[in-house]
């Protein structure tokens, strides 16, 4: 394994699957990539009647903190690794941004909802993995576990 492409975008499931990764990267020789995607527009109340628009996504220092959080990680744990903040689609960008690195392996974290949330909501680890033309593996995370016994 060359190269591994682990996204994350700062919550505990995403830092479990940016642990994991790192310690595949480090027994294998692999350099990672770190993806956050933010999108491309947010959505903002307009007026008074429950309506909303549309206004272009401005980046602020948070959108950019996942990617260093997760640097630092890498930097401790002696892993080559880069960053890139992608715009869009969470797993558009982040299936396309893996093909265009020829990355081995994208890794993910999982929120652990359960099969009926998942299906109501959708999920970026399950896009991935349907869309995905490479190996992926997604971590779930202890953190929910440990919640969900308290």
């Amino acid at each position: 394994m060359k190269a591994i492409l682990i996204a994350t975008d700062g919550s505990p499931s995403a830092r479990e699957a940016v642990e994991f990764g790192l310690d595949l990267a480090s027994e294998s020789g692999a350099v990672v990539t770190f993806v956050t995607v933010v999108p491309e527009v947010d959505i903002a109340p307009f007026g008074g009647l429950g309506m909303a628009a549309a206004v272009p996504h401005e980046l602020h220092d948070a959108d950019e903190k996942p990617l260093d959080e997760a640097l630092e990680l890498a930097e401790q744990a002696g892993v080559k690794a880069h960053r890139r903040l992608l715009r869009g689609s969470p797993v558009d960008e982040i299936v396309a941004f893996a093909d265009g690195v020829d990355a081995d392996l994208i890794v993910v974290g999982s929120r652990g909802h359960g099969s009926v949330a998942s299906a109501l909501l959708g999920s970026v680890s399950r896009g991935i993995l349907r869309e995905a033309r490479r190996p992926v593996l997604v971590v779930r995370g202890v953190a929910a576990h440990v919640v969900a016994a308290v």
